[in-house]
């Protein structure tokens, strides 16, 4: 699929949301909100059969590892 680096990229900017506003403390609305958004992006991504389950779990970890970093 020509599109899923496009929309992996959009899956880091979420992932990059929620680990950035767990670190910085965020409230708890913002971050419900950004877990959300992430959780629901990547059901569909795995529903839609564009990615399957472990590589997103590979991004979710390389994600983390960078924001920790």
């Amino acid at each position: 699929m020509e599109r899923k680096p496009e929309l992996l990229q959009v899956l880091r900017v979420l992932l990059s949301d929620v680990f950035t506003a767990q670190t910085t403390g965020a409230s708890g609305q913002k971050l419900v909100r950004a877990f959300g958004y992430a959780d629901g992006y990547m059901r569909a991504l795995i529903e839609a059969g564009i990615v399957p389950r472990d590589e997103l779990l590979e991004l979710v970890a390389q994600e983390r590892r960078r924001i920790a970093a």
